[in-house]
């Protein structure tokens, strides 16, 4: 496939690494600590002999922990997991899953209350149930949040917690500070796929689990997160560096969706000379009542879409873009004045905090806000057990593409998405054991093609080629000049002596950030139309031809090709 008539990227199936210095093994392998990877792992554990839970910082260190709003769920009598599903397709514009979407409404509730049972408080209501609010595209009170606006910190504590009290048990091992290197594989099957053999990682730290080594295993779950870092602005944690989807990729798996990028409507902007990650403004600010505004102050958004503030992000984010293109000016404000000084810092006592170490008083003033990266709706094909195109192969939460998000993430659905087919992929892989379909794994087998290396000091030149290029607003052109500068950028760093760089953690990050961007542009420009997260202006329409997901892979040369057929549809292993 290629893109606007230009060339079929090319990229390395591994990693240049140093050979391992040590070999484990262990049934089934968790990459990742946010809610879908602690989730996988809970579930895993004492259903099968031995798992391994990998983790790239901290265990309580994932993208979960930043998540302010909260988790949405058909938790109000008077709501239902139908009006849930309405929802969630319209804001996924067209090419949301249906049926990815009824498993999601239907499932959640009870694993929400399931995470209640495993120690999350969520705030209460008068009446003593949870409480519920309201975000952008919801038509019902169905957001669960705690700590007013710290409902990721919170789930990430009890999930925490539960991993912790179990560390000693013999049948879980967590690894913190590694870094996954690849996905392993072994020799193709009948049907050309290769089968997953495990993982390499680098470990950070003294002792036998030290520097690079192997983990031999006939399952894994990649939990790794999202893509922020390909971008030069986002909410996203440093570590979101695309480990995840670039690893599956070079395995030989199916990526999806990756032209959805979500820019969240309302970051705080600390001026044009601002990168890495960025304050976050919730959605539930808006969802209490908040205003946005142009910079002379008048309200745009009623004009823009009958949900006017609360409209999908897709849609709050191009009218605050069209609104700063017409005022001459970066950023726009958002106006809580009215709420109250009381209510603010009662219900937002983290964004309160935050907004002071910036020196902003947000009950007395408005707050510049402008889009930034933020989630990404894109990622590792899967079906709605977590499988892969890989046998052996998981993927689940940011990393994934259940096809429940669309072309546009509803609010909230983020961690709900994470839970929900977390349980299901761990389901899967215990009644594929208990079935004998899963057993030792397979010899790992060396991938056809060079290794890559791309030097750490490259990393700000790929974020400004994609954030140029595939920003909230793209075109023909401005993909065409991202394609062609990361294509200029260096991947044979490990065999050029003029080039400082190693194999090391910056690097193997930094390749992973530009494999991921190089991807993406390829599938923004695939999509000759608008939609969602991908806004082009040389096509701001939708096009009826294009409901339906732009899937890649690489082939044994390493060129992105595309695997499934015009329906959009995957094959995934039996």
């Amino acid at each position: 496939m290629t893109a606007a008539g230009g060339p079929t990227p090319r990229l390395a199936r591994a990693l240049a690494a140093p050979p391992a210095g040590w070999t484990t093994e262990a049934d089934a392998v968790v990459v990742g600590s946010g809610i879908a990877g602690l989730t996988a792992a809970l579930e895993l554990r004492t259903r099968v002999p031995r798992v391994l839970l990998v983790t790239k910082g901290e265990l309580a260190s994932g993208s979960t922990v930043w998540a302010q709003g909260g988790i949405a769920a058909a938790l109000h009598p008077d709501d239902t997991p139908e009006a849930h599903h309405h929802d969630t397709l319209v804001a996924g514009a067209g090419v949301g899953d249906p049926d990815a979407v009824q498993v999601l409404v239907t499932e959640g509730p009870r694993r929400v209350r399931e995470l209640v049972a495993r120690g999350a408080a969520f705030d209460v209501a008068p009446d003593g149930g949870i409480a519920l609010t309201r975000e952008g595209g919801h038509r019902a009170d169905r957001i669960a949040h705690a700590g007013g606006d710290a409902t990721g910190a919170e789930i990430s504590r009890a999930l925490v917690a539960q991993i912790t009290a179990v560390r000693d048990d013999p049948g879980i091992e967590v690894i913190e500070n590694a870094l996954v290197i690849d996905v392993l594989t072994g020799a193709p099957d009948e049907g050309g796929a290769r089968p997953v053999a495990g993982v390499t990682l680098h470990v950070r730290g003294a002792g036998t689990r030290d520097g690079v080594g192997a983990v031999l295993a006939p399952a894994v779950v990649l939990a790794t997160g999202g893509v922020g870092q390909v971008f030069r602005s986002s909410t996203n944690p440093p570590g979101a560096t695309g480990d995840g989807i670039a690893a599956a990729l070079r395995a030989g798996a199916a990526v999806g969706d990756l032209e959805f990028v979500q820019f969240h409507p309302t970051v705080l902007w600390l001026g044009s000379a601002a990168k890495g990650q960025q304050p976050l403004i919730s959605e539930a600010v808006r969802g209490e009542g908040a205003l946005l505004l142009d910079v002379d102050g008048h309200r745009f958004m009623p004009a823009e879409h009958e949900l006017a503030e609360l409209a999908p992000r897709d849609v709050v984010a191009h009218a605050i873009v069209r609104r700063m293109d017409a005022t001459s000016a970066d950023h726009v404000l958002l106006d809580a004045r009215h709420l109250g000084a009381g209510f603010l810092r009662e219900r937002f006592p983290s964004i309160t905090a935050r907004l002071a170490a910036h020196g902003i008083d947000w009950t007395e003033e408005p707050v510049p806000v402008a889009p930034a990266q933020h989630y990404h709706s894109g990622g590792v094909v899967t079906d709605v057990r977590g499988r892969t195109s890989v046998p052996g192969l998981y993927a689940v939460g940011e990393v994934a593409c259940t096809g429940v998000h669309g072309a546009n993430r509803l609010a909230s659905n983020s961690l709900l998405e994470g839970l929900v087919f977390a349980h299901r992929a761990a389901r899967d892989v215990v009644d594929r054991f208990a079935a004998g379909e899963l057993g030792a794994a397979p010899a790992p087998v060396d991938r056809p093609g060079p290794t890559a290396l791309v030097a750490a000091a490259a990393r700000s030149r790929v974020q400004r080629a994609t954030s140029a290029g595939a920003g909230p607003v793209r075109s023909a052109s401005s993909l065409a000049r991202a394609a062609a500068e990361l294509a200029g950028v260096r991947t044979d760093a490990h065999r050029a002596s003029e080039v400082v760089a190693g194999p090391q953690i910056a690097e193997w990050e930094t390749t992973n950030v530009h494999q991921v961007a190089t991807a993406l542009v390829h599938a923004a420009a695939v999509r000759t139309e608008s939609r969602g997260g991908h806004f082009r202006s040389d096509h701001p329409r939708r096009d009826p031809a294009w409901e339906r997901r732009v899937t890649l892979a690489l082939d044994e040369s390493g060129a992105l090709a595309a695997p499934s057929d015009v329906s959009g549809r995957v094959p995934f292993p039996s």
